[in-house]
């Protein structure tokens, strides 16, 4: 192998470990980097954002479709101080993102440069692993050190700070190399004490109702089907938290949706507070998911399986512990309970029964919303009209907004895994157009929607440039309601509607997407939004539909509880 320089060695590592796809914004500090990528043979493609951030979010949704590590990149200083909020969320979602920031050189630290910051500090308490780089012959060992930490354990974000000087270093050809299976996760599985998992086997089994909760564990584990036969062989219904969407299809017979403050219902309350026994996978069981620890019961026994042994009781006292990644735990705990089925008692409750009377319960108050014709249209039409018109694999990317509580109450995927995607970690506005841009290329020739309401718009308008310049046919739902809607409700329900600085003026968020060149439409009929959406499916280009609808403090929300 010829010589190389630093810049030459961080881009052959990332090839080495199966990167396809760098998202990121230029700036001085990164020049070497961006000239060794467009003078290498490398099989990557660099996709320029219009905002760090949105480069962050991108590379956060490429990883949940692909299984990959997620590589975004920008420069010193106001940079690398944007990039860091897709990091963050994406650590605390269990993500493996690497975000490379370059900085000032290590020979002008202290002398004021331009764009200065101490980015190790700043990443450190936020990501999995950082470090900065200070000399060339560091980049390979970093990089390895980066990678194995992202996939294994509980996956997270990376960060390295690449200085403009230390791209311009030698570095041996020799130590350019990568370790085998760190490019996907989760990477070096381990699996749960058998003790444990025989303790937690009988619990479930001489249970009368037990109930199990997912996570957003099982999904990144890939341990859909092993959940659907545990389900299955005890006919338990199946909860999931709002990152736990797609652990089982939302159609399957034992999955009675969402639990918790954002997009339960009192069905689905009912189904936790009536178990016997709870079994949290993937789960941290925080406050959103057990409406501030009230369901389930303190007295509820607790079983619970995570790859982070901090979680396991730190929110309940928790009977059966297994620490470890939730497939291997699944298919030990599979084994496990099948050799017990045929001593399990004769009054246990009918899981499907069950779960079809919360299905019905949630049913009955949608569908009149749903077909309500009242203007502004319901949010509860918009969901209802994608479940009808989307593909099957179609995959929907939703702000944790106006759109969050309907799609994680009413939205169904007829596929388990990952085909529902938002940022529930921190809950930014204006991930969703990002993050759908990044799925897109994860998953080409699959539908991807990305929902937000207009406050996220405002957030992250700019990366429609990025759609039409990658000519990707992302397609936009924006719910215009011209309100910050979550802060506007909680200042009626807990403030006495004591409204302050929450409403902004209507945008024709149409007319802003076809000066960008997006095909767009605006909807106030709600007679109009099937064809409307039916036509924005089928543009073989990106597309947004912006649709006037009921400001959220006015809404049916399946919200149980405002912030106040």
């Amino acid at each position: 192998m010829t010589k190389m320089n630093g810049a030459e060695a961080m881009v052959r590592m990332l090839q080495l470990n199966g990167v396809k796809h760098i998202f990121g914004l230029c700036g001085d500090t990164s020049l070497p980097f961006y000239d060794a990528l467009a003078r290498l043979d490398h099989g990557m493609d660099h996709v320029l954002a219009r905002d760090e951030r949105s480069a962050a979010y991108m590379a956060d949704a490429y990883a949940r479709v692909t299984g990959k590590v997620g590589v975004c990149e920008g420069p010193s200083g106001g940079g690398a101080t944007y990039l860091l909020p897709g990091l963050v969320e994406a650590n605390e979602s269990s993500v493996p993102v690497l975000g490379i920031t370059s900085d000032v050189s290590v020979n002008s630290r202290g002398k004021y440069p331009l764009t200065e910051l101490d980015q190790e500090a700043l990443y450190r308490p936020l990501t999995k692993w950082n470090t900065t780089i200070d000399r060339a012959d560091q980049i390979p060992d970093a990089v390895r050190a980066a990678f194995r930490a992202m996939t294994t354990g509980k996956p997270g974000s990376a960060h390295l700070c690449l200085p403009y000087d230390v791209q311009k270093h030698d570095v041996d050809p020799a130590g350019i190399w990568a370790q085998a299976g760190h490019d996907r996760f989760p990477a070096l599985r381990y699996a749960p004490d058998p003790d444990e998992v025989d303790r937690a086997a009988r619990r479930l089994t001489e249970a009368r109702a037990p109930l199990i909760i997912c996570g957003g564990g099982v999904v990144i584990s890939g341990a859909c089907a092993e959940l659907d036969t545990l389900a299955t062989s005890l006919n338990a219904p199946v909860c999931t938290t709002v990152s736990g969407q797609g652990s089982l299809a939302d159609t399957h017979p034992l999955n009675a949706g969402v639990v918790g403050a954002n997009g339960g219902i009192p069905a689905t309350r009912d189904l936790v507070a009536n178990a016997d026994v709870v079994l949290f996978i993937g789960c941290r069981a925080g406050s959103t998911t057990t409406e501030h620890w009230r369901f389930p019961g303190r007295n509820v026994p607790i079983l619970h399986i995570d790859i982070d042994p901090m979680v396991i009781a730190a929110n309940y006292n928790t009977d059966v512990g297994m620490v470890g990644d939730a497939l291997l735990a699944l298919r030990m705990l599979n084994a496990a309970v099948r050799d017990r089925l045929p001593t399990r008692r004769a009054d246990t409750a009918d899981g499907r029964a069950l779960v079809e009377v919360a299905r019905a319960a949630k049913r009955e108050s949608f569908a009149p919303l749903a077909a309500s014709l009242e203007r502004p249209i319901k949010p509860e039409r918009v969901v209802d009209t994608l479940n009808r018109l989307l593909p099957e694999d179609a995959i929907v990317v939703a702000d944790p907004g106006t759109p969050c509580p309907y799609f994680s109450a009413y939205h169904e995927s007829r596929r388990a895994g990952r085909q529902f995607i938002t940022n529930r970690a921190h809950g930014a506005l204006g991930f969703s157009l990002a993050a759908g841009i990044g799925a897109s290329l994860g998953r080409p020739g699959t539908t991807v929607v990305s929902v937000m309401g207009d406050g996220s718009f405002g957030f992250t308008c700019g990366e429609m440039e990025t759609l039409v310049r990658r000519r990707i046919p992302l397609k936009m739902i924006v719910f215009s309601n011209s309100v910050f809607g979550w802060i506007k409700a909680s200042q009626k329900a807990g403030y006495d509607r004591r409204y302050f600085s929450v409403d902004f003026s209507r945008t024709d968020h149409a007319r802003v997407a076809e000066a960008f060149g997006v095909r767009a439409w605006r909807v106030e009929d709600p007679a109009m939004l099937d064809a409307a959406i039916r036509a924005a499916l089928e543009h073989d280009g990106p597309a947004l539909v912006d649709v006037i609808t009921q400001e959220l403090q006015d809404a049916a929300a399946p919200v149980s509880q405002w912030m106040g």
